[in-house]
C-alpha cells in the first residue's frame, strides 16, 4: 500500500514533479481549502474522536502535504488555514467548513461533540444538528452568504431545547474572490437564551400578579384580593422559579413587626414567630429587612444567622421586598439540600421580589382608591344632609319652646326629644357606615391624629350665611368635631337650652352681626344661662360696626376669641386649640 500525499491543486497531476511522485506515492488531489482540511481530518482519524469499530478497512498512511498553489495569495491563504488547524480544534466555539452545497468538509472538535452522529463529513450542516428549528433573523442564511458574499447570522433551536447562534461567512479565494465554501462559527447560547426567557417570564408573571378586571377590582373584598395575590405569587414561585418552600413577610409600620403574608412548607410555629427588622436575634429575615441586602445561606447547620423555618432545611435564600427604595418585607425560600441555590437563583428571586413588591403596592393602591372614593361619597352625603339636619334641630327646639306652656302629652314630648336625638344621630350613622365601607387598614391617617384635642368636640356655629355654616361642617368634621349650626341668635339660644343634660357645647362661634341681635347680645344672654361661655366672635375682614367684640371683651370674652371670615383653616384650628386650653377643664368632652 503506497503512502498517501495530499496535494492542493486545481490542475490535476499535470505537473512533472507530481507525476514522478505518483510512481511511489498515492497522490490525493484536493481542489479547495475546505476539502484539504477535511482530508486531513479523515487521514488523521479524528473525524468524530470515536472508534467506528471497522478494523478490516485500513487507509494508506499520510506522509505529507504539498501546497503547489498557483498564486501567492492562494498560497498564503492555504498556509494560514493549515497553520490555524490546531487552534481551531481547541476552540470552545464550534467551527465548521462547508462547501457550496452546504455539506460539511471539516469541523473542529467542539462542533463534532455537539453533533448527534459520528460521521459528519459530507453531511448537510442542518442534518448533523438533527434538523433544528430556524428562529431567524434570516431563514436562508447559508444560501444568502454564498449569493451576497456577506456574513449572515442565524439562531437555531434543537429538539432538546438547545440554542445555537451561527455566523456564516463566505470563504473567498483567488484574486476574483471566488466563493469556495462557507466558514461557520457556532456558539452555544442555551444558557443565555434560557435566562432571557426566564427573565421575560418573570416580568410577565409580575404583570399578572395583580392583574384584575375593573369589575373584579370593585367586586372583590380586601381579603379576597389578598388571597388572589397570594395564590398568584405561590403559583409563579413554584412553577416558574421551582421553589417549593416559600415565606413572605411584610413590615407592619404600626407595630414594627414582620408579619406573615404567605407561608408554604414553613412549620406553623415558626411561621407565627414574631420577627423584627434587626440584624441580630431575628434570623436571616430580620437581617435582610434591616440591611436591605439579600442573603444566601449555603448550609443552615453552619450559619449563625439562620433560625429554623422549614423542618430539615439545609439551605435558604432570602431577598428584601423593596418598593421606592424602601424595604417593605422579605421573600424567603428554603431547600432540604445544602448549597441548593446559585447566584442565578439569587438574581431571579431578586427580580421576582421587585415584581411582588410592585403587585402588593398595586393592591394597596387599588384598595386606597376604593376607600378614597367611598370616603368622598360618604363626605358628599354628609355635606348634603348637614344643613337640613341642622334645620330639623332648629325647628324641633322651636316647637318645644313655643309649646312649653301648653298642655301636651308626655308621649308628644318624648317624641320631640327622640326626634332631636335621632336627628343628631344621622350624621354619626353616616360616618359609621363610611368607616364600615372603607376598611381601617386601607384608610390613611385620620385628620384627628394631627389634632387629637378636637376629637368629639361639640361646636355650635351661629351665622345667617348658609355658606359659612356649610364651611364649618366641611372644615371641622374631618377632625372629629360634632358641628351644629343656627341661622340667628334666637335659634342659637334655643339650641343651647335644649341640649341633653349630659351634653354641652365646647365652643360657640357667632358672627358679630346677626339678623336678630348683635354678637355681644348673644354673649350676654348666654352668660345668664351658662356658668362658662366658651364663645368666639367672628367678623368679616375685621368689620365690627356695633363694637360687639370690644363690648364682649369688657364683659369677659377671652382676648383671643376672635375669627375672621372667610375662614383660614390654620387660624380656625389655632383659635379652637386656644379656646379648648382655656375652657377645657371647665367643659369636659
Amino acid at each position: 500500500m503506497k503512502p498517501k500525499i495530499l496535494c492542493f491543486s486545481k490542475n490535476g497531476h499535470n505537473n512533472e514533479f507530481l507525476q514522478k511522485l505518483e510512481a511511489q506515492y498515492q497522490l490525493v488531489t484536493i481542489e479547495s481549502l475546505p476539502g484539504l482540511l477535511g482530508q486531513l481530518q479523515l487521514s488523521g482519524g479524528s473525524q468524530t474522536g470515536a472508534n467506528t469499530g471497522n478494523t478490516e478497512e485500513k487507509e494508506a498512511p499520510l506522509c505529507g502535504v504539498l501546497l503547489p498553489c498557483e498564486t501567492a495569495n492562494q498560497q498564503a491563504d492555504c498556509l494560514a488555514l493549515f497553520k490555524n488547524h490546531q487552534v481551531l480544534e481547541s476552540m470552545s466555539d464550534g467551527v465548521a467548513l462547508l462547501d457550496t452545497d452546504q455539506q460539511i468538509v471539516w469541523a473542529n472538535r467542539q462542533f463534532r461533540n455537539w453533533c448527534e452522529q459520528e460521521e459528519i463529513l459530507g453531511e448537510s450542516f442542518y442534518k448533523t444538528l438533527n434538523s433544528p428549528e430556524i428562529i431567524g433573523p434570516s431563514f436562508c442564511p447559508l444560501r444568502a452568504a454564498v449569493e451576497t458574499r456577506k456574513e449572515t447570522n442565524i439562531s437555531l433551536k434543537t429538539a432538546e431545547n438547545l440554542y445555537y447562534q451561527v455566523q456564516a461567512a463566505p470563504l473567498l479565494l483567488g484574486e476574483m474572490g471566488e466563493v469556495s465554501g462557507l466558514v461557520l462559527s457556532v456558539r452555544d447560547v442555551t444558557r443565555e437564551t434560557l435566562q432571557q426567557q426566564k427573565l421575560a417570564a418573570i416580568h410577565k408573571a409580575g404583570i399578572q400578579l395583580a392583574d384584575m378586571t375593573t369589575k373584579e377590582v370593585y367586586e372583590m373584598e380586601v381579603s379576597e384580593r389578598i388571597e388572589f395575590l397570594k395564590s398568584n405569587i405561590l403559583h409563579y414561585t413554584q412553577d416558574l422559579l421551582k421553589f417549593d418552600v416559600v415565606e413572605i413577610r411584610l413590615l407592619n409600620e404600626t407595630n414594627g413587626l414582620l408579619e406573615n403574608l404567605l407561608s408554604v412548607g414553613i412549620d406553623n410555629e415558626e411561621a407565627k414567630r414574631p420577627l423584627e427588622p434587626k440584624p441580630t436575634g431575628n434570623g436571616v429575615t430580620g437581617f435582610v429587612c434591616s440591611t436591605g441586602k439579600s442573603y444566601l445561606c449555603e448550609d443552615t447547620t453552619d450559619d449563625p444567622l439562620y433560625i429554623k423555618g422549614c423542618t430539615g432545611a439545609r439551605s435558604s435564600l432570602t431577598v428584601p421586598l423593596i418598593l421606592h427604595e424602601h424595604v417593605i418585607g422579605t421573600f424567603n425560600v428554603e431547600s432540604p439540600k445544602p448549597n441548593a441555590f446559585s447566584q442565578s437563583d439569587l438574581q431571579f428571586l431578586e427580580i421576582f421580589s421587585r415584581e411582588v413588591a410592585a403587585a402588593i403596592n398595586t393592591m394597596q393602591l387599588l384598595e386606597a382608591e376604593k376607600t378614597h372614593t367611598t370616603l368622598e361619597n360618604i363626605e358628599a352625603i354628609h355635606r348634603a344632609v348637614a344643613l337640613p339636619v341642622d334645620e330639623i334641630l332648629n325647628d324641633v327646639v322651636q316647637v318645644l319652646e313655643e309649646n312649653s306652656g301648653k298642655e301636651h302629652s308626655d308621649e308628644v314630648k318624648k317624641r320631640l326629644h327622640r326626634l332631636l336625638e335621632n336627628a343628631r344621630d344621622i350624621k354619626t350613622v353616616i360616618q359609621a357606615v363610611g368607616k364600615s365601607m372603607a376598611p381601617l387598614e386601607a384608610t390613611p391617617v385620620h385628620f384627628s391624629a394631627e389634632h387629637p384635642h378636637l376629637l368629639g368636640c361639640r361646636i355650635l356655629v351661629v351665622d345667617d350665611d348658609g355658606k359659612i355654616r356649610s364651611d364649618a361642617h366641611e372644615l371641622l368634621e374631618p377632625y372629629g368635631c360634632v358641628i351644629e349650626t343656627a341661622p340667628d341668635g334666637l335659634h342659637a339660644l334655643r339650641m343651647v337650652r335644649n341640649l341633653p343634660p349630659t351634653q354641652q357645647y365646647h365652643i360657640i362661634i357667632s358672627d358679630v352681626r346677626l339678623t336678630d341681635m348683635r354678637g355681644y347680645e348673644l354673649y350676654t344672654q348666654l352668660k345668664d344661662m351658662l356658668p362658662v361661655v366658651p364663645m368666639v366672635l367672628m367678623t368679616g375682614f375685621g368689620y365690627d360696626p356695633g363694637h360687639s367684640i370690644v363690648k364682649a371683651r369688657e364683659a369677659g370674652l377671652h382676648p383671643n376669641a376672635t375669627l375672621f371670615k372667610p375662614f383660614r383653616l390654620d387660624q380656625l384650628l389655632g383659635t379652637l386649640g386656644k379656646m379648648l386650653e382655656v375652657y377645657g377643664q371647665a367643659i369636659s368632652h
